[in-house]
């Protein structure tokens, strides 16, 4: 015999009932509440099974039937197996929106190359600015946590952590407590020394794990210039202008396209020197550019924001003659349409 969907309708019917009320349930109770449209003949012969499974008991004959342990075991193994599915769904939304923002940016750059028929550069945000909104700890398995982090704009970051025994129910909430009552709300700057030290205190025999989960945290919040991503789009297009197809020329840029270690120092560049307005559209002609191997082209940049502490640049190169026009104005439908996928019109 199988606990099929309607007898475990049933058995839960009866735990929440008996944990409410402490009293044994009987079947009348049963049909208002499980929601079943059977009889109450149905019911008891339901509730037979059920105890013969031993999953409920009945105390006294005439009296109503409550929970046996290893029908709590039950509610208590479902109630957990739901969490883990609802964890796994979020992850899973929230990773899927990660890869929908990657993939915007990667469109959004060849569009870009393509309208102004110049090279086109766009780098992802980057979080160190960012706040927690919050995390959630998880445990796939005995030896593992799974650790994710949400930050603003729904920027999701995920570690699986190593730890050297299971945890209880108890111990993960208040794990995920500890840490949500002290990060949320912080950004990457905000997590000093002296509040590690606090949470340390705090976290008592569980110590060293926070510590762990922490230096997690740290890590995948400590997303400097270096690790940017950009992403790239018409570096051959340059390739059509004749004072930019020389030899030599050619191959500096279309190297610094492929290496993008001074895309990087291009991108911090503007990210410190736009700061006020994400809106900013700047020009830099010529040797006003910050990158050395870019001084014959004109560079046009702008700061992107996509919510508090998330900000990347977008950029078009091409030669001194390009048209300044027609790549503002390509710069700002970008922006604009950047502001109505996430939320930011008015």
């Amino acid at each position: 015999m199988e606990l099929d969907n309607r007898k475990i309708i049933i058995l839960k019917t009866i735990i929440k009932n008996y944990l409410a009320t402490g009293e044994p349930v009987g079947s009348r109770t049963i049909s208002k509440e499980s929601g079943l449209s059977l009889s109450s003949a149905t019911i008891r012969n339901e509730m037979s099974d059920l105890e013969e499974m031993g999953y409920i008991l009945q105390p006294h004959t005439s009296a109503g039937r409550i929970p046996s342990d290893k029908g709590y075991r039950f509610y208590v193994d479902s109630i957990l197996q739901e969490s883990d599915n609802r964890v796994s769904e979020v992850t899973d939304i929230m990773l899927k929106r990660v890869d929908k923002l990657e993939n915007l940016l990667k469109q959004m750059v060849k569009i870009l190359a393509v309208d102004t028929n110049y090279a086109a550069l766009v780098s992802g945000p980057v979080l160190s600015e960012n706040k927690i909104r919050y995390l959630q700890l998880s445990q796939p398995s005995p030896v593992k946590l799974l650790l994710i982090l949400v930050c603003e704009g729904n920027i999701i970051k995920t570690e699986l952590i190593s730890c050297k025994k299971p945890l209880d129910t108890e111990e993960l909430l208040n794990l995920n407590l500890l840490l949500n009552n002290s990060l949320a709300g912080r950004s990457f700057k905000e997590i000093t020394p002296k509040l590690i030290a606090e949470l340390l205190v705090q976290a008592g025999s569980q110590r060293n794990l926070v510590s762990t989960i922490l230096n997690a945290v740290v890590e995948l919040m400590e997303t400097g210039e270096e690790s940017r991503d950009i992403y790239t789009s018409g570096a051959t297009n340059i390739l059509k202008y004749p004072e930019l197809s020389e030899t030599d020329k050619a191959q500096k840029l279309i190297s610094a396209f492929e290496e993008k270690d001074e895309l990087k120092e291009l991108v911090a560049e503007v990210t410190r020197s736009e700061t006020d307005n994400s809106h900013n559209v700047t020009v830099y002609l010529g040797g006003e550019g910050p990158i050395q191997n870019m001084q014959d082209c004109s560079l046009v940049t702008a700061n992107y924001e996509l919510g508090e502490g998330l900000r990347g640049v977008i950029g078009v190169i091409g030669p001194k003659r390009m048209d300044y026009e027609k790549v503002l104005h390509s710069m700002q439908v970008m922006m604009d349409q950047l502001d109505r996928m996430f939320g930011k019109e008015e």
